[in-house]
């Protein structure tokens, strides 16, 4: 588990990213970055479904990126980036 600093330092670079609008939403678009090796970070909402993450695990992997969990769930995520829909994957160019 990670420490209470290393999740607050994790939460404070996600919200710069999505200030400077260098955030990349969705499943799809977060799997074409990783595959084209565009993106530096994934991070994964708390409740990501298990095929999900297994599949951004994996392409992670390959891409030598790496992935944070996160302690927001999807709606938390989605709230957290300023939209109206859940979140379950990001990804910061």
């Amino acid at each position: 588990m990670a420490k209470k600093e290393e999740i607050g330092k994790e939460i404070k670079e996600l919200k710069v990213k999505i200030q400077e609008d260098k955030v990349v939403i969705g499943v799809e678009k977060v799997l074409k970055g990783l595959r084209n090796k565009t993106l530096h970070k994934i991070f994964l909402a708390s409740n990501c479904p298990p095929k999900l993450s297994e599949d951004v695990y994996y392409y992670a992997r390959l891409a030598d990126v790496p992935v944070v969990k996160i302690e927001f769930d999807n709606e938390e995520l989605g709230i957290f980036c300023k939209k109206n829909f859940f979140i379950a994957v990001l990804g910061v160019n």
